[in-house]
């Protein structure tokens, strides 16, 4: 979760800027920029959608009061997440075709940061211990399951690059454990060089800032 939370961070943390930065009417930038920012929407809905699926419903169900009032919270918060996300998916394909109206597309992306930055900070400290608590190891690894399963597979390699690129070794490894043995060789180099080549497009560098947790 922590891996998984701080690509999110970092990444639509650089957003408003990659937008802003775009001068109006470079549809090529634009498309640029553009398909990235939807690719990490996609990878934001799809985390949400596996808590929404999985992990809430199991909370509400096995931690009495302990839970009870906290996973509303996060409900609650995800139908905020939920309406900035749509209002930055319904802007983004506009933006993309003619390379204007950035700058409306860039507070919306601020948005957008603001709930989700806040979610993921109550999430850690309240629900994680929680999880640890009511949910099994094969339930959690369900919610990750989901994303994968969810994934185009021609996405998935960099998307996991994303998520390695400030990532624990140990806690990628673990991940690595439930791959197919040839395939756990050749992911994390795969992945970490279709990131390097999508951040040097993107961002302009193959090292983006790191913002850790």
């Amino acid at each position: 979760m922590y891996m998984a939370h701080t690509a999110m961070r970092r990444e639509f943390k650089l957003l408003p800027r990659l937008v802003s930065d775009v001068e109006p009417g470079d549809v090529r930038r634009a498309g640029v920029v553009g398909a990235h920012a939807e690719l990490v929407c996609r990878v934001l809905h799809l985390h949400h959608e596996g808590e929404d699926q999985v992990l809430w419903p199991k909370l509400l169900e096995r931690g009495g009061e302990e839970t009870a009032a906290i996973v509303p919270v996060m409900e609650e918060q995800h139908h905020a997440i939920e309406k900035a996300h749509a209002q930055v998916t319904g802007l983004l394909p506009g933006w993309r075709s003619t390379g204007r109206g950035g700058a409306e597309l860039a507070e919306v992306f601020d948005g957008l940061l603001t709930v989700i930055l806040e979610h993921m900070r109550m999430e850690e400290k309240e629900i994680l211990p929680l999880a640890e608590k009511y949910i099994t190891a094969a339930e959690w690894n369900q919610l990750g399951e989901h994303g994968v399963a969810k994934t185009p597979k021609k996405e998935l390699p960099l998307v996991f690059g994303m998520v390695m690129y400030e990532g624990d070794p140990g806690v990628v490894r673990r991940v690595l454990m439930e791959v197919p043995g040839p395939l756990r060789l050749l992911m994390p180099v795969i992945a970490r060089r279709l990131y390097t080549g999508h951040a040097k497009r993107v961002h302009g560098t193959a090292t983006p800032p790191r913002i850790g947790t």
